[in-house]
């Protein structure tokens, strides 16, 4: 399953049915009168956030999307049938924008949330509603009325507590798969993660935690730069960031966990500055590694004069993982 979280699609409302001219022609009724009936409204298209779904997939290969016609009026007073409403299914957290304006219209944060994104068109009044005393064989009945039609854009933004931060390859993706289920590639190269991976941790006493890996970001991200600028959108509705930090010496001469830490605070600010002030949770990795544990305690005066407890975990072994995983809990849910 290929995970897409943006697509852009065309839709149209039904038509409404047109109205009808026609006369009673019965025996044993003289002078039968008008009898044509109304025509049918035309289907709405609306967009249904579903908890099933994951991704925008299918609407990345198909664009265009029409609901039905409403049916024309007959005679006999017999109104047509109004068009079927066309539900597209999308997964819960997508933003429905307009492509055309980049308006914000709507957005789908719960199960089952429903937005109409096209209204079907009025279905047209039959001759039997324009008979007076004056005109008793009205010949005029009026047009279905056209449906609407739109460009819309969707954008999937994920829905968990938990965000994952880091550069590329501090091990978040070994992190989400030590406390979830989650399976994510794993291995010892930059932007190993090229989607969003989500995992769900049991801490025990009916308590859940919904994390979300999300691609490495880089200085200049919120530029553009490197991966993680795609999937930045996929932080904002997290209610915690947890940013892991290495000091191995994979990480590379030209990095430290303080620096590093600033860089991606930065970027979050320019690409949302709400961002920036989202609650975060520090820890810095790979403490099974000896020089890191040598630096262990070093970083954790230099982070504390900045207000800020660093933790530290293996995400490898397990070490600190569990007194993360509650300092996640008490804060998002402080």
């Amino acid at each position: 399953m290929h995970f897409i979280d943006e697509a852009t699609i065309h839709v149209k409302a039904g038509d409404g049915g047109n109205g009808c001219v026609a006369f009673r022609r019965e025996a044993h009724v003289p002078r039968g009168g008008p009898s044509g009936g109304d025509g049918g409204d035309g289907g709405s298209v609306v967009v249904v956030a579903d908890p099933q779904l994951t991704t925008l997939l299918d609407y990345k290969y198909r664009r265009h999307y029409k609901a039905e016609r409403g049916q024309d009026g007959r005679n006999k007073d017999q109104y047509g049938k109004g068009g079927e409403e066309l539900v597209l299914r999308v997964p819960v957290g997508t933003v429905v924008h307009d492509a055309d304006s980049g308006e914000r219209l709507f957005d789908l944060d719960t199960p089952d949330a429903r937005y109409v994104a096209a209204r079907g068109g009025k279905g047209g009044q039959g001759n039997i509603h324009f008979a007076t005393a004056w005109n008793r064989a009205p010949r005029v009945a009026t047009p279905g009325t056209p449906g609407d039609e739109r460009s819309l854009r969707l954008e999937l933004k994920l829905l968990a507590d938990v965000g994952l931060l880091g550069f590329p390859n501090v091990g978040k993706s070994t992190f989400i798969a030590r406390v979830s289920r989650a399976r994510p590639k794993i291995a010892d190269y930059p932007f190993t993660t090229l989607v969003p991976n989500l995992g769900v941790v049991d801490l025990g006493d009916e308590r859940h935690l919904v994390v979300a890996d999300i691609p490495g970001l880089i200085e200049g991200a919120a530029e553009g730069a490197g991966l993680g600028h795609r999937f930045l959108r996929h932080v904002e509705r997290t209610r915690v960031l947890l940013h892991i930090l290495d000091a191995s010496p994979l990480a590379g001469p030209d990095r430290d966990p303080l620096s590093d830490f600033d860089t991606l605070n930065r970027e979050l600010a320019l690409y949302a500055p709400d961002l920036a002030k989202r609650p975060q949770v520090v820890a810095l990795n790979k403490a099974d590694i000896t020089e890191v544990r040598d630096q262990a305690d070093e970083l954790s005066r230099a982070f504390a004069e900045r207000g800020v407890r660093l933790f530290s975990l293996s995400a490898v072994t397990g070490d600190g993982v569990r007194q993360v995983l509650e300092e996640l809990w008490r804060v998002a849910h402080a």
